[in-house]
């Protein structure tokens, strides 16, 4: 029985790295299409809006 259960919480800490290690990829890709449209555009940046100001700015590569 505590095999089973050692089995059991392996799993389920696979499958959340799992999930994780998606997600991240999910979020690199996105960066790196955007890269890529700003490059093939000539863009020098993308222009967010402040929500607190309402003015616009240039995303820095943190965001």
């Amino acid at each position: 029985m505590p095999q089973l259960i050692l089995l059991a919480v392996v799993g389920a800490i696979a499958w959340i790295g799992y999930k994780r290690f998606i997600a991240e990829a999910d979020r690199v890709n996105a960066r790196v299409r955007e890269a890529e449209r700003e490059k093939r555009t000539g863009a020098q940046g993308t222009l967010i809006e402040d929500p607190e100001t309402g003015e616009y700015r240039v995303r820095g590569p943190e965001e």
